[in-house]
């Protein structure tokens, strides 16, 4: 998340209770998650299993628990007891949760000959492009942006918070909602179902690339980025922060695991799992998805097992 405009590291330090050790006249830029970070950003780190690479990130400015790091040449540290709960007074000040009890927030921006059925929900700082159509009973969340040419089917909701938590054992509440501040962008002349649920990123925005075309029901999890002209059949359910290139195909029930990259014009058959990455122009099939001709093959020899089991036995009873 970019804040509005540049903002002093002492103002944030006051903000969080920090003790801020480095450049307090510097300005941040924003707030994101380590595999996010920009140059100016903000990021929060709370287990020393990870303070180096977040030390070593992008990030200029580093929200930590401890003063006993070696601290890179132009970083600055914010420190405090529980970083976690420094992030989640610095989105929601910039980034409040507002109850509404309109449909339509009078802020969204909506582009000519774009079509707004009855009973759409549209929040905060949502942005519809132009010759757009929006069925019934689709949910636009705040800050969606939706290019030109868009067609969402009715029951879809865009922008629901991230399925995403904080976890510490050593309190009352183990799981912590990390507080989405991201976005949804959905580019030019992409269909999206009906029921499809696609969550918005942590800091950062989920991205659906120009042609895309969904089926109903159809899961996007928080900052996956789909790419240009993929195809996704019913029931595909893609996880937290993948990226899926151009012109790949998902049949129907394929489910992604988190953080993977599948490459560009890959096909998944249907009811296959995918637990890492896979390259792109092949053909795909079974969970763990292995190639498909492979995977083809495998089955004929499983299907063999009785007929062989039974031969050995017959060569066995006759010694």
């Amino acid at each position: 998340m970019k804040f509005p405009q540049p903002v002093s590291i002492k103002w944030i330090s006051e903000l969080i209770n920090a003790e801020t050790i480095g450049n307090t006249a510097s300005q941040a830029f924003g707030i994101n998650e380590i595999h996010k970070v920009e140059e100016g950003d903000l990021c929060f780190v709370d287990h020393p299993k990870y303070y180096d690479t977040c030390l070593h990130s992008a990030a200029t400015h580093i929200i930590i628990n401890t003063k006993n790091v070696t601290i890179p040449q132009g970083k600055n540290l914010l420190v405090v007891d529980e970083p976690f709960e420094a992030y989640l007074k610095i989105v929601n000040h910039f980034r409040p949760f507002h109850a509404t009890k309109k449909l339509q927030n009078e802020n969204a921006i909506i582009g000519e000959g774009t079509v707004i059925m009855p009973n759409v929900f549209i929040g905060t700082d949502v942005k519809i492009g132009n010759d757009c159509i929006i069925h019934p009973n689709v949910c636009l969340m705040d800050y969606t942006e939706i290019g030109n040419n868009v067609i969402i089917q009715s029951g879809t909701v865009i922008g629901s918070d991230a399925f995403y938590y904080n976890t510490k054992k050593n309190r009352e509440v183990w799981y912590k909602k990390m507080q989405s501040c991201g976005n949804v962008i959905i580019e030019d002349n992409v269909e999206i179902g009906a029921n499809c649920t696609i969550d918005r990123g942590v800091t950062a925005s989920t991205r659906i690339g120009k042609g895309t075309k969904m089926d109903n029901l159809v899961h996007i999890g928080h900052d996956t980025n789909v790419g240009k002209n993929c195809l996704f059949a019913g029931q595909v359910g893609i996880a937290g922060a993948c990226i899926i290139e151009d012109g790949v195909t998902l049949w129907g029930q394929v489910g992604v695991s988190k953080t993977l990259t599948i490459g560009e014009n890959a096909v998944i058959y249907a009811q296959s799992g995918v637990p890492a990455s896979l390259e792109g122009n092949k053909i795909y099939f079974g969970s763990p998805a292995i190639n498909a001709r492979e995977k083809q093959k495998e089955l004929v020899w499983i299907k063999r097992i009785p007929e062989m089991w039974e031969k050995l036995k017959q060569l066995s009873d006759k010694k």
